[in-house]
């Protein structure tokens, strides 16, 4: 079964620690309902910097990243279907960009 990137998109830091409490787990429950699906978990991402042949730009470009997860899909509709159960889309503060990962 082919693997697929979640590439996280937007969202915020949680104000408080029980605010960052309850967003944790939102997102525990979702992996919970993936499943084996669930590859690798992922990560939020710090501030990233866009290297180009025309230079490097501090602030991630126009929608920076903001965290990753891998899951494993049957195809790439199985994949987006997961994806619509991520809190930052059932949330409405972010995106989710889905992409299968090739095998070289």
């Amino acid at each position: 079964m082919p693997n697929f990137i979640y590439a996280y998109h937007g969202g915020k830091k949680p104000d408080t620690p029980e605010e960052g409490a309850k967003v944790m787990a939102q997102w525990e429950a979702w992996f919970k309902d993936m499943g084996d699906a669930v590859v690798n978990p992922g990560n939020p991402v710090g501030m990233s910097k866009t290297v180009s042949g025309s230079g490097v730009a501090d602030d991630g470009g126009a929608n920076p990243l903001s965290g990753f997860t891998i899951v494993s899909a049957g195809d790439m509709d199985a994949a987006v279907a997961m994806a619509k159960g991520c809190p930052m889309v059932s949330g409405g503060d972010g995106t989710v960009e889905v992409a299968e990962i090739m095998e070289m």
